[in-house]
């Protein structure tokens, strides 16, 4: 059984959860669970339950909610919880497996300990979202929780919020935080610092007069709603816009000052920093090493302390009035991760920014590729991510890395040789193999390495040209030698031919090393470019269960093989699909995985869903896959997949005669049938049910009624 309170107050047993009526108990539950492990007084626990005018029974009327929650608890198979009586008042003990407050900041606390590798931190960051499940205490009608833990709260995940967008624009990514940041700052109007980080993703897209206007809206907001003039870091970031200055990477140093309790700097082609923080370099923490809060009963009150770790800080103020309402921070961005808490604020000390040096010939006014967006989000060309948690698919890395580190191939004067071709299925994990191959291999490549992505987020393909420009800039500003590209998502071979010729982007000399990843076969651009073609198929059992054993841990996969090797199966060994259901174990540490075979098992595709993160799920993959085929295509496939088995052989059912092989090999070349001639044609089982499925959906509402 497991307590929720990032949300409606529920208690929830595996995939069932009860959410809570309105009442003086559960008043009580969340007082005691928003203060876990603490002794709570008891005249704080009656102004939660009856506000600031308590009848006179309310010591007596105390006693008896205790009773009545005790009898809930009994009713609900409650066990290795209690509310216990204690001197002064009462106390309830959970730790992160039965408390989602506790697991969410235990959760951040670990990826806090990351820092030195931004993309796991990431990762581990918007798996503690998924703990949010709504408003916060929105079935709990008591004035003074409201009023003293919500904001509270709230502010912890705004604090992650500029965290993770922090991470995100030290990655180059751009775009993904923007989305995030046009949300936060609607919802948050006065909260400068998510404007700043808008204005500067903006900037550093290449999208400088919306930098501009977004400064102008945050500037008029800030004098007629609340009398006051834009931050001095906002000002400088808008004087550096106006002056075409490039902003600087926000490299490691800036993105460990802007861990959760530090101000991120933004630093100027001069090397200045302009961020917040004081002259000395010295800005306000937020938080303990440990994560822990702790509680003493002062007066009879709980007051929050410094964590044992952190000798010397002080104790947080009681919060007070925000001049601006608190909105519901459900709303906020789904970035959002688990707080540090307000128990203690020790001062840190913020790395100084490294001054940043402009590459010769980079364009004024525009982010170049110095920094960390640079070249433009826009144009889809950035470092090459990590990939955490990789593992399997050994043979395949090692043959990679060869191929790219053999000497350049030599080949007629009017194209360049393609090295390498990533080829399969949507979800099979063609992207990650070769990233991480590329930062395997990074020694070879002293001039750099680019994932250029050839899709925008909505799926549509990016024009050869549009590329091109933003290579041109990209490879300019890179070193000498040999640089490797990674063309990620390309849909058709033309798309690619002009990347490959001489005429192609500047300083992509003949030692240019290209790795194209592709749903496609691309047998057409191997037929005139040559190059290796690498076909992914889904997991070995083996892999499979490597995969669970990295993203979790052994000691809980270990612990239950058994399991482990029945979800796997579920799962079709299938590596999108084990992503999906590993992010969702992690932030349900205390769910056996016995118990998450079953509650998988019931409705598969349903469930390989990350709830903070739509569009990392099964069947928004497979849809999304199949929206890129021909019409004629897709309504093929769909036939395929209803049909029997026997549909996918050469001659096919007597009353339904055959498939042609030509639309079954185009079907093949998309990823979305598996093996062929000579062998037969094999749809993925997770595939074929998210056809039936969304089939079986459609036939229901076009019934009559």
């Amino acid at each position: 059984m497991r307590f929720q309170l990032l949300g409606p107050l529920a208690l929830a047993d595996g995939p069932d959860t009860v959410v809570l009526q309105p009442s003086k108990p559960a008043n009580l539950l969340a007082a005691l669970l928003l203060n876990a492990n603490s002794t709570v007084s008891a005249g704080y626990l009656q102004r939660a339950v009856w506000g600031e005018e308590q009848p006179a029974t309310a010591k007596a009327a105390l006693q008896t909610c205790v009773l009545r929650l005790r009898r809930l608890f009994a009713k609900h198979g409650v066990t290795g919880t209690a509310i216990e009586a204690v001197p002064g008042g009462y106390r309830i003990v959970a730790g992160p497996p039965t408390l989602d407050l506790l697991a969410y900041r235990d959760q951040v606390r670990r990826a806090t300990a990351m820092d030195r590798d931004p993309e796991a931190e990431l990762y581990m960051l918007r798996d503690a979202l998924s703990l949010w499940q709504g408003a916060l205490l929105a079935n709990v009608r008591s004035a003074v929780l409201h009023r003293d833990e919500v904001p509270r709260l709230a502010e912890e995940r705004l604090r992650v919020v500029e965290r993770v967008c922090d991470l995100l624009l030290g990655l180059g990514r751009c775009g993904e935080a923007l989305v995030d940041l046009w949300t936060a700052t609607r919802v948050y109007p006065g909260h400068e610092r998510f404007h700043e980080q808008l204005i500067e993703a903006l900037y550093r897209s290449g999208r400088q007069s919306q930098a501009l206007a977004e400064y102008r809206r945050v500037k008029d907001f800030l004098r007629e709603e609340l009398g006051v003039d834009p931050s001095p870091s906002l000002r400088r970031l808008e004087l550096s816009i106006l002056r075409g200055e490039e902003l600087g990477p926000v490299g490691q140093a800036a993105l460990a000052a802007s861990a959760p309790g530090r101000a991120a700097p933004v630093v100027s082609a001069s090397g200045e920093a302009v961020g917040s923080g004081s002259a000395s370099g010295e800005v306000v923490g937020s938080g303990s090493a440990s994560g822990a809060v702790v509680s003493r009963v002062v007066r009879g009150e709980t007051v929050p302390q410094p964590d044992a770790e952190t000798p010397g800080s002080e104790p947080a103020p009681a919060p007070g009035p925000d001049p601006v309402p608190a909105p519901d921070p459900a709303t906020i961005p789904t970035l959002v991760t688990a707080p540090v808490p307000t128990s203690a604020r020790a001062p840190v000390t913020a790395p100084a920014p490294a001054p940043v040096t402009v590459p010769p010939g980079a364009a004024t006014g525009a982010p170049s590729a110095a920094g960390a967006c640079a070249p433009s989000v826009d144009a889809g060309v950035g470092p090459v991510p990590g990939v955490p948690h990789f593992t399997g698919r050994a043979a395949e890395a090692e043959a990679m890395a060869a191929r790219l580190t053999a000497p350049p191939p030599t080949g007629p004067a009017d194209h360049r040789a393609l090295a390498v071709v990533v080829s399969g299925a949507p979800g099979i994990g063609k992207s990650a193999l070769a990233q991480h191959v590329a930062r395997q291999v990074g020694d070879a490549f002293p001039a750099g390495r680019l994932l250029v992505r050839m899709t925008r987020a909505d799926g549509e393909p990016r024009t050869a040209d549009e590329v091109a420009a933003a290579l041109a800039d990209a490879l300019g500003a890179t070193g000498e030698g040999r640089a490797l590209l990674i063309l990620d998502d390309v849909v058709d071979a033309d798309q690619v031919r002009p990347l490959l010729t001489p005429g192609g982007p500047p300083g992509t000399g003949p030692g240019l090393a290209v790795v194209v990843t592709s749903r496609m076969g691309l047998g057409g651009l191997i037929a005139t470019h040559g190059g290796w073609v690498q076909r992914l198929t889904a997991f070995t059992e083996a892999e499979s269960y490597g995969l669970l054993l990295a993203a979790l841990g052994a000691e809980r996969v270990e612990a239950e093989p058994e399991a482990a090797h029945r979800l796997t199966a579920v799962c079709g060994h299938f590596p999108a699909a084990l992503r999906i259901l590993t992010a969702r174990l992690l932030t349900r540490p205390g769910l056996r995985l016995a118990d998450a075979v079953d509650w998988l098992g019931d409705d598969p595709l349903a469930r390989l869903t990350l709830t903070d993160s739509p569009g990392h799920s099964v069947t928004g993959l497979f849809d999304r896959a199949l929206d890129r085929l021909d019409p004629r295509l897709s309504q093929a496939f769909t036939h395929l997949a209803q049909g029997p088995p026997e549909l996918l052989a050469d001659g096919g059912p007597e009353h339904e005669g055959p498939v042609p092989e030509a639309v079954r090999e185009q079907l093949a070349d998309a990823g979305l049938l598996e093996d062929g001639p000579p062998g037969p044609y094999r749809i993925h089982g997770l595939l074929r049910a998210h056809v039936r499925r969304t089939a079986r959906i459609r036939d229901r509402r076009t019934e009559k009624v």
